[in-house]
């Protein structure tokens, strides 16, 4: 007969809720032994015990070899996890500052870093250089990466800041239902022109777009274009729901970066799984030749960096065992970097204002 497991102690913290709720789901399950769950989850019954154990947070590959063997539902238990990873890490001090009186966190939080957040915006310097080279190589680029990966801090507190610190002018945004009318818009603040009025030459001709930057930039120094960064470019296939305006979107950005004597540079920045939608449009398939950048997760080190230079610039630290536990969990992960900021946030919100002793931080000494 299976030895009964130990009752959890009842102090209602994260730790014990993951485990009760792990326990309740195997008795859902028919309460199998775990030796059974052993063979099917490929870990052994003593791992599989401890996750549903209380005492320590199991990692997130065991949770869905648990929750898998038990067939509960993985993508919500995943989820799940990684409430309760930064629910653990927020309960513990992890971010230690000389004064608790500092307005705003370091760290962005779910939302994507902004051009202005450029000075706190960390661990993607390579990758940023190397967008900024290939776009002063060819006039179209498109990047790729999976959601989560970090595309739009990229474009915007990497790329378009770089781009403006040096001169470029720049027309950032997102599509929307409407494209052509976000493009006009943009437009319109570039040239200081009405934006109906552009509207109406736009869906004209795609070669307005083309000759109103020429336009605007006649005076300018030749080797200054102006950069169209086109973020969350898959809002054409999923709100845009008239395909005349999509193909016309498409044919102005095409014709922009084609025209023999264009001043304009096009970067988008795309989901990766809306790869296969882009590719089925033969413009953009030829426009995408050679001329694509992938985002993939950060390295450890990168991670280390986006973690500690924030919360150094403000005067803080990282303790180790919070940096470890988050550059573990976060390391090969490309859809991590919301969450990992997320955390972040949260234990900047319960920092400490005195350095514990004979703890390893991270970061300048404190005086």
């Amino acid at each position: 007969m299976p030895r009964a497991e130990r009752p959890l102690d009842l102090d209602t913290g994260p730790l014990t809720r993951f485990a009760a709720d792990l326990r309740t789901l195997r008795e859902a399950a028919g309460r199998p032994p775990y030796r059974a769950l052993a063979q099917r989850a490929h870990y052994s019954s003593t791992t599989l015990s401890d996750a549903a154990g209380g005492r320590t947070f199991p990692s997130l590959s065991v949770t869905l070899a648990y929750v898998a063997a038990c067939r509960g539902d993985c993508r919500a238990w995943e989820a799940r996890w990684h409430a309760v990873a930064a629910e653990i890490a927020v309960g513990a001090p992890g971010v230690e500052c000389a004064e608790t009186g500092l307005q705003g966190a370091p760290y962005a939080g779910l939302a994507a870093f902004q051009p202005e957040d450029s000075d706190r915006f960390f661990g993607r310097e390579r990758l940023t250089g190397e967008v900024l080279a290939q776009v002063r190589e060819r006039r179209f680029l498109a990047v790729f990466g999976p959601s989560g990966s970090g595309k739009s801090s990229l474009l915007r507190a990497g790329l378009v800041a770089r781009a403006r610190a040096t001169g470029w002018p720049v027309m950032l945004f997102t599509p929307g239902p409407h494209p052509v009318e976000e493009c006009a818009i943009r437009l319109a603040a570039l040239t200081g022109e009405p934006p109906g009025a552009l509207l109406a030459e736009l869906r004209g001709d795609p070669a307005t777009l083309h000759l109103r930057i020429r336009q605007a930039t006649v005076d300018r120094s030749p080797d200054i274009d102006t950069l169209i960064v086109v973020d969350q470019f898959e809002e054409v296939f999923t709100l845009c729901r008239d395909r005349d305006e999509r193909d016309a979107f498409i044919a102005l950005l095409i014709a922009a970066t084609t025209a023999a004597t264009g001043r304009t540079r096009v970067v988008l920045g795309v989901r990766a799984d809306f790869y296969g939608h882009c590719v089925q449009d033969p413009h953009l398939v030829e426009a995408m030749r050679d001329a694509q950048i992938a985002v993939g997760p950060m390295s450890s080190q990168e991670l280390r960096e986006a973690i500690t230079r924030p919360a150094v610039r403000a005067g803080c630290t990282v303790t180790g065992p919070l940096l470890a536990a988050v550059v573990a969990d976060a390391t090969g992960r490309p859809g991590a970097l919301p969450l990992v900021s997320h955390a972040m946030v949260e234990t900047w919100r319960r920092r400490s204002s005195e350095p514990r002793r004979n703890s390893q931080s991270y970061g300048p000494p404190m005086e």
